[in-house]
């Protein structure tokens, strides 16, 4: 039997703290167990991705229950910050970094770091192909492998009928662009609509929280999300950044269009139709007119969305699944090892 050591975040199957990253490497822990993998799971707790000593210590005593040679993948939201625990264990371990989120983005003091941490792996697995571009050109990494998230097929949305019905998902805060969606439907106050944002809210401040009548739906359970998603007619993503977007193929799994701020990995998740058509409309970031007019075309339009339906329709037809991640990491681990150079006596 194959064995991994999947060292992660704490609070991963966490519904409350649910997160792209999170669910990502849920599924690759679980997708790998169903292959006959022993997945042995080291929840690290901490301050992440900024670690204190308490941190540190936590990770570094994690690794160093790992035997010598082990295959390990590491999250990078535990990894990229700690070279000073990384290093040293990339030189006894068959060490791999999956990175959702380069720390370097926002970050750019948090470069070196990162780089010398990714440099130390036998490998890098990067969650998009935008993520690995931005490595490969930042980083000067020879090689980075891209295993994009999968979606579960799903059923077709009912929608409200009216086209009205929008949704957003994720937490509520300026980096998925929540302030900008608020003042983008202030201006849609003569048209006929209604929002839902499911996710948590804790960096919502209450003057914002109480803008365009959206209604904030918390947190939900799996299968109360899927209830909001089947009564959408459109998801609405203004981030002002990803590197994905997991939400996009979630909303096309059910043939929902995307109105999403063009950045980052978004458009890959949007990808196209067969016959190279955008299953959505993308609009610049942090620009609340440029999204209210991507509402208001929506809303008024009835062929216009009609369009977009067909579309998203088309794409929902050849969307990988997670199996395909799974797949796709897995080609990517480097070979366990008895012994490596450096190992411990």
């Amino acid at each position: 039997m194959m064995s991994l050591h999947l060292v992660v975040p704490d609070g991963i199957d966490d519904p409350a703290r649910a997160s792209g990253g999170n669910v990502y490497d849920g599924r690759l822990r679980d997708g790998l167990t169903g292959l006959g993998w022993e997945v042995v799971e080291h929840a690290v707790s901490g301050p992440w991705p900024w670690p204190d000593a308490a941190a540190t210590a936590a990770l570094s005593a994690a690794l160093d229950a790992v035997p010598d040679g082990a295959l390990v993948l590491v999250d990078g939201l535990v990894a990229s910050a700690s070279p000073a625990v990384l290093v040293p264990a990339a030189r006894r371990l068959a060490l791999g970094v999956l990175v959702h989120l380069p720390l370097g983005v926002d970050v750019p003091a948090a470069r070196a770091a990162e780089r010398e941490v990714l440099l130390a792996a036998r490998t890098v697995v990067a969650t998009s192909a935008w993520t690995r571009e931005w490595l490969r050109h930042h980083y000067v990494l020879a090689t980075v492998h891209a295993a994009p998230p999968g979606v579960d097929r799903a059923p077709v949305a009912a929608g409200s009928g009216t086209g009205g019905a929008l949704l957003g998902v994720g937490r509520a805060s300026r980096a998925k662009g929540y302030d900008v969606l608020a003042a983008a439907l202030e201006m849609l106050d003569d048209l006929p609509w209604s929002c839902t944002w499911v996710g948590r809210v804790d960096e919502v401040d209450p003057v914002t929280a109480g803008r365009g009548r959206i209604d904030l739906a918390g947190p939900l359970a799996p299968g109360l999300l899927a209830e909001r998603y089947d009564a959408a007619d459109l998801l609405v993503l203004p981030s002002r950044g990803e590197t994905y977007g997991m939400v996009v193929t979630e909303a096309l799994a059910r043939g929902v269009p995307v109105l999403a701020s063009d950045v980052g990995g978004v458009r890959e998740a949007l990808g196209q139709t067969s016959d190279g058509q955008l299953p959505g409309l993308l609009v610049a970031p942090g620009d609340p007119r440029a999204l209210a007019a991507g509402l208001r075309l929506w809303l008024t339009d009835a062929d216009f969305r009609a369009t977009l339906r067909v579309s998203a329709l088309d794409r929902r037809t050849d969307l990988a699944g997670w199996d395909t991640t799974v797949a796709r990491v897995l080609e990517a681990l480097p070979t366990p090892t008895p012994t490596l150079r450096g190992a411990r006596p």
